[in-house]
């Protein structure tokens, strides 16, 4: 657990695909997100991208300890941006209270996606897509 005068918050950073979030989480007295200036309803429009983005809280089982987060979130598109969000803050949430490590890595939080695009390859039209051949 971190203590109040230590440190007045945590920061984090989460990745997926080429979506790259830095994460701060700060003790509050009620849970509250701001993504790039704005809420995480006005940011992640759809209910999907939302429960993506607070997973790794609504797992972590923190209930009685509510949190200020403030992220900055820059490349990609929205999805990958609410994974890089989920990572980032599951990561925070391990440096608070590093009991939780077991649950967060067993719900498979903790892990980057190493899934991204294939480059495109010389001699073919993209990364495994061949021109059309013909015998004559």
């Amino acid at each position: 657990m971190i203590k109040n005068n230590e440190e007045k918050y945590i920061e984090t950073v989460g990745r997926r695909k080429t979506a790259v979030a830095r994460i701060r989480i700060t003790p509050a007295a009620k849970m509250s997100y701001e993504i790039n200036g704005r809420t995480l309803e006005e940011y992640f429009p759809t209910k999907e991208l939302q429960n993506t983005a607070t997973e790794a809280y609504s797992t972590s089982k923190l209930t009685t300890i509510k949190f200020s987060i403030t992220a900055i979130i820059k490349g990609g598109g929205i999805a990958g941006q609410a994974d890089a969000f989920r990572h980032g803050v599951s990561r925070a949430i391990i440096e608070y209270d590093k009991e939780l490590r077991g649950i967060m890595k067993k719900a498979g939080l903790l892990m980057r996606d190493p899934r991204a695009k294939e480059r495109r390859k010389f001699g073919l039209k993209k990364a495994r897509k061949s021109p059309q051949w013909s015998k004559r």
